[in-house]
């Protein structure tokens, strides 16, 4: 018997969603691996990924479907019913992000907020030379690498899992998925 794959294509992330987030991954990784800390650069770089998620929170509430957060918000009976499937070894389709996914974004994003605002107040005069918010913001840059590391390698999991290519999908805004095997 002779099987052929259909694949569904689906538009998920619009050109913002997309440009936010390899402009913020850009800036992340400028910051952590080049750009000496503190340095003006540092400082801009780290501004305008604070600026990246400050838009992209506001479009989560005006944009295009997939990219608000009503459409992907991990409440707990979506993350718990993500991970049971998870844990079955079937994956429910989400069009856009899927809850865990969501959940990560979304700490991705305070995280780059936080160390903006962190970054911000240790070059003001009240908190200029302040050790402990110095190693606040270092523990925020270590977490944030950390957690950048569990979102690539979640991405590039799911990818085989869910026999959906997630970064094309991230680059071209459009999921291709398998829908069901025929016969022929």
């Amino acid at each position: 018997m002779n099987h052929t794959v259909q694949y569904e294509t689906i538009r998920v992330w619009d050109r913002f969603v997309r440009f936010f987030h390899w402009a913020l991954a850009g800036c992340i990784l400028v910051n952590l691996l080049l750009l000496e800390e503190g340095d003006p650069p540092h400082r801009w770089v780290g501004y305008a990924a604070a600026a990246l998620v400050l838009a992209r929170i506001v479009w989560g509430f005006i944009g295009s479907r997939h990219a608000r957060f009503s459409d992907f918000f991990p409440t707990p009976s979506r993350l718990a019913e993500h991970w049971r499937l998870l844990r079955q070894g079937r994956d429910h389709h989400h069009p856009g992000h899927n809850p865990l996914g969501a959940l990560m974004m979304l700490a991705l994003m305070a995280l780059v907020l936080a160390l903006g605002v962190t970054g911000y107040l240790m070059g003001t005069d009240a908190y200029w030379g302040e050790e402990w918010l110095e190693n606040l913001h270092e523990a925020l840059a270590n977490t944030l690498a950390a957690c950048v590391g569990l979102h690539v390698l979640a991405a590039l999991l799911m990818s085989r899992l869910s026999r959906v290519n997630l970064v094309r999908a991230m680059v071209t805004g459009i999921k291709v998925r398998p829908v069901r095997d025929s016969a022929r």
